[in-house]
């Protein structure tokens, strides 16, 4: 545990409340940071895995020997020490590397050995992601202390499997790893491997251009080699008589966590976070309060971050901790004030669902509720300060008043530009602390 990094806890939010008033909205951001900076590798075991589409789709526009170069380069980036192996994925999945079903270590030998494997690799047959999953989950179980990362590529639809096989495997993968994933082309299903990544913790982009996938490979392994703890978990406490009524991470991106609450104790629940390097994300809590007369003061949720033990140190160690509090005043300008921060993550988490919800009627053919969807949309990512959204849907649609959001859809969409906006609709940028907007989170 020594080299865990040091984390903080941040709350931001408008702590007064009307007489009677009850919901109390917060923005608690979390920042991890070791001693002397990111250029230190941490000394935690990690486990690595990589899992690439062989099936026969990858034949076409050069994906497989991109893929194969991609594979490479993430291989060459894992630092000495690091278990890893490569999975092929077809109807069935097998092991490139090492061709018996176990984990190796990284070094000068086993990182050659390994990319000389993929360099054999060739396309054919279906795809079946879920069993996919389960051999890299089974690879993993011997490796629980270890952090455990996994990327996905693939090019196409999860074809060759039932969705309930699917949902049976991430249900069985669910907390025992985190997995990023990559759509290559324009074959795949966003709603797909938005499922899988968000089951698993991680995050999934697009990659139109085979030829860009060896630089993303390195830059994700890149990342999981500088995560420094595992299984962090997000834990809230709220008062008798309170609801937590939803908890969403915002940055880097959106994802609705709410669901996955694990009761841990009286008025308390858990959420998995993952696994954390030197970085910072933000979360957004939603809290209804017993309502209270003017001058009383109370803690409406107390969060703390909290890492399980480990088979060498067995008990839990709470790493940092933050006071989400209230109070109640007739002072109308007190009570009404909107916390910036708040402001701006709830235009984001609306922007994500209006872009999805436009794209989906779009694709449906109902072009009134897609026009005034992606309209609205338009409107938000003004406010937000998300250019590189409102770069995308200047793709999809001509924007006639940006200020009312009046836009007409656009004759014709390339597939690509399309699958762009829906992938990237939960990316999100920071608010700066004057309020403002930062550079784009997350890639």
């Amino acid at each position: 545990m020594s080299d865990l990094p040091a984390f903080t806890v941040k709350i931001d939010h408008n702590p007064h409340l009307p007489a009677g008033g009850r919901e109390l909205h917060a923005i608690v951001t979390v920042e991890a940071a070791r001693e002397g900076g990111g250029g230190r590798a941490p000394a935690a075991e990690a486990a690595e895995i990589i899992i690439i589409d062989t099936s026969g789709s990858m034949t076409y526009s050069g994906k497989m020997a991109a893929a194969k170069r991609a594979a490479k380069a993430a291989v060459n980036v894992l630092r000495d020490g690091v278990r890893f192996a490569v999975i092929a994925g077809a109807n069935r999945p097998r092991l490139v590397y090492p061709q018996d079903e176990r984990l190796v270590r990284a070094s000068a030998r086993t990182r050659r050995d390994a990319a000389s494997a993929v360099g054999r690799l060739d396309a054919a047959g279906g795809t079946a992601i879920g069993s996919w999953l389960l051999l890299a989950n089974r690879l993993f179980a011997e490796h629980r202390d270890a952090i455990r990362h996994a990327i996905l590529l693939t090019d196409g639809k999860n074809q060759h499997e039932p969705a309930p096989e699917l949902q049976k495997a991430l249900d069985a993968c669910s907390g025992n790893f985190v997995l990023d994933a990559r759509g290559v082309g324009t074959d795949w299903e966003v709603p797909e491997l938005r499922l899988i990544s968000s089951a698993l913790l991680g995050g999934f982009l697009d990659v139109p251009d085979p030829a860009d996938l060896e630089a993303d490979f390195r830059a994700m392994t890149e990342a999981a080699m500088g995560k420094a703890v595992a299984d962090v978990t997000l834990r809230v406490w709220t008062p008798q008589h309170a609801e937590l009524r939803f908890v969403k991470q915002m940055v880097p991106a959106v994802e609705d966590l709410t669901g996955r609450r694990v009761p841990s104790g009286p008025q308390l629940g858990d959420y998995p976070i993952g696994a954390w390097g030197d970085e910072d994300r933000e979360y957004h809590l939603c809290v209804e309060v017993p309502a209270g007369d003017v001058g009383r003061q109370m803690r409406a949720a107390w969060v703390k971050l909290v890492v399980p033990g480990t088979s060498a140190d067995p008990d839990e160690r709470v790493l940092a901790s933050g006071n989400v509090l209230v109070e109640w005043t007739d002072d109308e300008a007190k009570s009404t004030r909107i916390n910036a921060r708040v402001a701006h993550h709830t235009g984001q988490s609306e922007l994500a669902g209006a872009i999805q919800e436009g794209l989906e009627a779009r694709r449906e053919g109902d072009e009134d509720t897609a026009t005034a969807r992606l309209g609205r949309a338009v409107v938000l990512a003004k406010q937000v300060g998300n250019e590189q959204i409102s770069a995308l849907l200047d793709r999809v649609v001509d924007v006639i008043d940006l200020d009312s959001g009046t836009v007409q859809l656009k004759g014709e969409v390339s597939k690509a530009d399309e699958m762009s906006l829906d992938t990237r609709s939960v990316r999100t940028v920071r608010t700066r602390v004057d309020g403002g907007t930062s550079d784009q989170a997350g890639s």
